[in-house]
């Protein structure tokens, strides 16, 4: 065989070839390369998007812990007040209640007083009256005289 026919021959089904798979394997494969590439793309895309998503997702949640953390300290801070003002409360109630019982102590003492005095210038009367008939050697009618004890008791 010679060899320039079977270079030449080579050459013919090479570029048959080479025309082959530029009309028939070169299209499908550039689509599926530019498609690849596309999805590349938009991936890349979408991560750059759920980057910065997730900073802003991250700096309202900074926001939101910030604005509940003030909340926070509010609400103890009115508690607090809340308490103290309970407590004033208490014991101003306390006080109060104190008071009325030492008035109310002091009144029944009054009273009580009133009434021993009462009793004793009764038992003094009767004393007197007892004594003025051992010295009379008579005897007072209680009765009579009742309003003559009675001013005797007041006097005393």
């Amino acid at each position: 065989m010679n060899i320039n026919a079977t270079l030449i021959g080579q050459s013919v089904a090479f570029f048959i070839f080479v025309v082959f798979c530029m009309k028939f394997v070169w299209p499908p494969v550039i689509a599926a390369l530019h498609e690849r590439q596309k999805k590349i793309a938009d991936g890349l895309d979408a991560a750059s998007r759920a980057a910065r998503d997730l900073e802003l997702a991250q700096e309202k949640v900074g926001h939101q812990l910030r604005d509940a953390k003030a909340q926070a300290a509010e609400i103890i801070e009115q508690a607090k007040k809340r308490g103290n003002q309970i407590v004033e409360e208490a014991v101003e109630k306390a006080r109060v209640e104190a008071g009325r019982v030492k008035a109310s102590a002091h009144a029944e003492i009054e009273q009580e007083l009133n009434g021993v005095k009462d009793a004793l210038r009764a038992q003094l009367g009767a004393l007197a009256v007892g004594g003025a008939e051992k010295i009379l050697g008579a005897t007072i009618d209680q009765n009579a005289h009742a309003e003559l004890v009675n001013k005797l008791a007041a006097e005393i």
